[in-house]
């Protein structure tokens, strides 16, 4: 009975889903789209809906929401990592963008602190 009860728990465990986003742009040149203002600008407005997105905007965009408001709490170390550079990109090139972008995900502010302590910390 117990071999039974294990391996019951032991198919819950493997069948329940991940936890955390998908690996599928850890890849991603962060630091690259940083360093391209333009660039930079054109992912800020598909976060807006001022502008088209990529594939990659599209995909980000559907997990600006929840990664900000649990301050990215499901994001792997490498996912931690460029969403700081990121957000840091349009924090120092694109102030206002990152002002839109903030009020539009966040119009009460209700995030804003957990989140700046995440971004500017080195978890």
């Amino acid at each position: 009975m117990k071999t039974v009860i294990i391996l019951m728990l032991v198919g819950l465990a493997a069948s329940r889903p991940e936890e955390g986003y998908s690996t599928r742009y850890d890849s991603f040149d962060a630091q690259e789209l940083v360093e391209n203002v333009r660039l930079l600008k054109s992912y800020g407005n598909c976060f807006l809906d001022k502008g088209p997105c990529t594939a990659e905007g599209s995909d980000f965009k559907k997990t600006i929401p929840d990664a900000l408001r649990t301050s990215c709490e499901k994001c792997s170390p490498k996912q931690r990592n460029l969403v700081r550079v990121v957000v840091k990109g349009f924090q120092t090139k694109l102030p206002e963008l990152w002002t839109e972008l903030a009020a539009k995900e966040d119009p009460k502010g209700e995030y804003k602190d957990a989140f700046n302590k995440f971004i500017n910390g080195s978890d």
